[in-house]
């Protein structure tokens, strides 16, 4: 979350970078102030009346010491009066404190000043292309005919074991995402200098609030309930990024400077409640409930976020380079970006039969706006406790990677050609027509 005390010392400059959002999080600004001073001159009368209170009980000693019983037992209801007053402001405090911080958690960041003003998707710069959409001799199937006719995915049986939105991948297909996975986390860990971890895929609800998808986002999340009590509703969740659990590996400690950068991979399965309704654009595979994704996480120091950030964008275009991928990098604008985000680049890669770009990794510095939520600090070598920047990007993810891929090399016996980075994990050149 953002920083009291920065909306304290410069509450016009952080109204006026929220309404670039345009999300109307600029009027909440007055509430949390308001509420801020409520709490803060509560707790100022309160340590006046400690003070008082505790010169009352000085002078009740002395008066009790001169056999003053009146006086002394005068002095007691006083302090009486002054404690209770005391548990009231204690209470009004709290009370404030409480909903101040409410407030806050749901104040997105604020946007990088180099991102580009701006209202939606419409408005988001395109930053570079690689390739050019490959030309077909035939007509090109889209990824449902070809999962259909290679049988890599069947979606009827998908839908039948767990409702619309989920997938069953079959034969190649199922081999196919697996080796799509391995490809991913090997490049990561031996090319561009990640640590693996496995994280578990269900995880408590303070994980969600660290990374920004509490409370705002709580509709479109999976709550896990254990067995028939009813009452454990909520304390955990389905991931819906292992973003979640990674980000907030070292949530509530004091890392030593010398321990940053952290780079952290991780591959997970994601579920998403939001995907969408049925329709085009959400026939096969480009919206899922389900869909697998290898995350990267990265913990560094302020000075070096933003390099870092586009370390992390080129690592994921590698991806789609290795690949033969046609794509393109995107800055998404103020209006456009993600409630954590402070500046996010978006690859969308090319599907032929989709006729479209697909979203396929999202890059983003959070600066330290994760990093207070969840307590994240780090110890300077001068001993300033300061909070790291912490980003996130996917690295990239399945099921549009999957899309791309097949519709991208498609060939006219029916075929699909296989990259030559992914045949040693497939253990194939192409997938075969007759498969």
């Amino acid at each position: 979350m953002l920083d009291i005390k920065l909306l304290r010392e410069k509450a016009d400059w952080v109204r006026e970078r929220l309404a670039t959002r345009h999300g109307g999080d600029d009027a909440r600004v007055n509430e949390v102030l308001d509420l801020d001073e409520r709490r803060r001159s509560a707790l100022t009368e309160a340590e006046q009346l400690k003070a008082q209170r505790n010169s009352a009980s000085k002078e009740i000693g002395a008066l009790m010491g001169q056999k003053k019983i009146a006086e002394a037992e005068a002095r007691k209801a006083e302090v009486r009066a002054i404690g209770d007053r005391i548990t009231e402001l204690d209470r009004l405090s709290a009370e404030a404190e409480t909903q101040r911080d409410l407030i806050m958690a749901m104040i997105p960041n604020l946007p990088h000043a180099s991102v580009a003003l701006g209202r939606d998707a419409a408005d988001n710069p395109e930053i570079r292309v690689h390739g050019a959409p490959r030309e077909f001799a035939f007509k090109p199937l889209n990824h449902i005919e070809l999962c259909e006719r290679l049988r890599l995915i069947d979606f009827a049986r998908g839908a039948k074991l767990s409702g619309s939105g989920f997938l069953l991948y079959t034969g190649w297909g199922a081999r196919l995402e697996r080796a799509l996975i391995n490809f991913l986390l090997d490049l990561h860990t031996h090319e561009h200098g990640y640590s693996e971890v496995a994280p578990p895929f269900i995880i408590g609800e303070h994980c969600m609030v660290g990374v920004g998808q509490f409370p705002k986002f709580r509709d479109q999340a999976y709550a896990v309930q254990e067995g028939l009590d009813a009452s454990t509703l909520g304390k955990l969740y389905l991931l819906p990024t292992a973003e979640a659990p990674v980000a907030n590996i070292h949530r509530e400690e004091l890392l030593a400077e010398a321990q940053l950068p952290i780079r952290y991979c991780a591959y997970s399965p994601c579920f998403r409640a939001e995907a969408g309704a049925a329709g085009v654009g959400t026939r096969g595979m480009i919206r899922v409930h389900q869909f697998d994704k290898v995350e990267l996480i990265k913990v560094v120091s302020p000075e070096t976020g933003y390099a870092e950030l586009e370390a992390m964008v080129l690592n994921a275009e590698k991806v789609l380079q290795l690949l033969g991928l046609h794509y393109r990098v995107i800055n998404l604008c103020t209006g456009d970006m993600g409630f954590a985000s402070s500046k996010t680049y978006d690859i969308e890669v090319w599907a032929p039969g989709q006729g479209s770009f697909l979203e396929v990794s999202s890059c983003s510095n959070t600066e330290d706006f994760q990093a207070r939520r969840m307590n994240l600090r780090y110890k300077t070598s001068a001993g300033e406790n300061r909070f790291p920047h912490i980003l996130n990007g996917s690295g990239t993810a399945l099921a549009r990677l999957f899309v791309a891929l097949v519709e991208t090399h498609q060939q006219a016996d029916g075929s699909v050609a296989i990259p030559e980075p992914l045949r040693p994990y497939l253990k194939a050149d192409c997938i075969p027509a007759g498969a």
